[in-house]
């Protein structure tokens, strides 16, 4: 059985959508959501979903062993990170060498970077008048969003379409690839 830890820091779409795709999937199992705001709304997805979550603050995240211990208890395999805004420390990273996911709202390597998540990027990429953007689901190294591509999707822009229009076309993204390119990534 391969055990994942997913990491969020916000509501959760994309944490529920993985969970519910491996729900019967005996080869996979979401045994721990790892977030890092305590008021977090996919603690409450979570909860739905039956799966224990755990709050860990900066300093523990950063300054302690206190996450890592938490996968090795748990004997996780792989991290998705499903809206997860914070750089993966090296502690992580040596333990889980090409075993940690991510998803990015854009075509990497455009529009990634530190300060580069959710609306900002959609704003951006409508501000420069791009007329393509997408999806990218990738490893994680030491430096954001420059992890080997896994996966990228792509959709079309308008000149009329505002950063909602892109946000709603980008979940959608999401929704389709995120889930299939894990399983693909991981069995």
């Amino acid at each position: 059985m391969i055990r994942l830890a997913l990491f969020a820091s916000g509501s959760g779409t994309n944490v529920e959508q993985i969970a519910e795709y491996f729900q019967s999937n005996s080869e996979v199992r979401v045994e721990v959501v790892v977030v890092n705001k305590v008021d977090a709304f996919v603690r409450q997805r979570a909860a739905k979903l039956g799966i224990e979550d755990v709050y860990f603050n900066r300093e523990d995240f950063y300054q302690s062993d206190k996450v890592l211990d938490c996968l090795i208890k748990r004997r996780i395999d792989w991290i998705v990170l499903a809206g997860f805004l914070w750089l993966v420390p090296q502690s992580l990273l040596s333990r889980y060498e090409s075993k940690i996911i991510n998803i990015h709202p854009a075509l990497l390597p455009n529009y990634g970077g530190k300060g580069m998540y959710g609306h900002y990027v959609h704003e951006a990429v409508v501000a420069n008048h791009e007329t393509k953007t997408g999806i990218t689901i990738h490893l994680v190294n030491k430096d954001y969003d420059k992890g080997k591509i896994l996966f990228q999707a792509i959709c079309n822009i308008s000149e009329q379409d505002t950063a909602n229009d892109v946000a709603d076309r980008i979940h959608l993204l999401e929704k389709e690839h995120f889930p299939k390119v894990i399983a693909a990534t991981i069995l």
